[in-house]
């Protein structure tokens, strides 16, 4: 039997499994497929944003660029949040489809540096495997 994760699960948190050490050394990166939530800085540090731009420009403005680019999928305005785009896939856009490693570690956005400790289920994670036929 083949130990598959169905995508439909990374939505459900009650599906999630508790965090626990040694749990990212088998998984093939299901947090990557979730959406990623980033503010102002995280875009400066992963290069899309220049920090002159991050100081002079509204980030609307900079939301409108981004979206168009097809790097942000959302902005909410009263949180100045953005939503990172995805691929086709689910796969954030920084995930190396072969490796399923991030290619922008180092450069990484809190959410990510932070997860599991925060998100839909702090200490969970989507990382869950089902057996399927």
């Amino acid at each position: 039997m083949t130990m598959l994760l169905r995508r439909v699960d990374v939505d459900r948190c009650d599906t999630w499994t508790r965090y626990r050490a040694g749990l990212c050394d088998g998984c093939h990166a299901h947090c990557c497929t979730m959406p990623v939530e980033v503010r102002l800085p995280d875009l400066v540090r992963l290069g899309l944003v220049d920090p002159f731009e991050a100081e002079h420009e509204l980030p609307k403005q900079i939301a409108r660029r981004l979206e168009k680019a097809g790097q942000v999928d959302h902005f909410n305005f009263k949180h100045g949040i953005f939503t990172l785009a995805r691929r086709a896939s689910g796969d954030c856009l920084f995930l190396d489809a072969t490796t399923r490693r991030c290619t922008v570690y180092e450069q990484r956005p809190d959410t990510c540096r932070k997860h599991p400790q925060v998100g839909p289920r702090p200490g969970h994670c989507p990382y869950g495997p089902r057996r399927t036929g």
